[in-house]
């Protein structure tokens, strides 16, 4: 059994006992985290597709970690003109492990 569920801007496969790195959300770590924008649940015998999202859909999780990706470095050069710019960023994510999945 799995599900697609939007969060962050982007879409995940999730599974059951799966561990994932979203985007930061603003909670505790070892909290509760339910996601409702479910796009399709697939069981053994069917898959649901929402228009949108499913009605009732539901995925559980529970917050591992809060952290920080590793840096990515950002290089702007300008051949012949003696311009070079050197730039870094660590993105924030919450680390969750899925706990249920409800079709509704």
């Amino acid at each position: 059994m799995y599900a697609v569920i939007q969060t962050g801007g982007k879409q995940y496969r999730v599974e059951e006992g799966q561990t994932l790195k979203f985007e930061k959300l603003e909670v505790d770590e070892g909290a509760e985290i339910e996601f409702d924008r479910v796009l399709l649940v697939r069981t053994d015998d069917e898959v649901k597709v929402g228009k949108p999202f499913i009605d009732g859909g539901l995925v559980t999780a529970t917050v591992q970690s809060q952290g920080r990706h590793k840096k990515v470095s950002i290089l702007k050069f300008k051949r012949r003109k003696q311009h070079m710019k050197r730039m870094g960023h660590r993105q924030y994510y919450t680390e969750v492990q899925i706990t249920g999945i409800s079709a509704g």
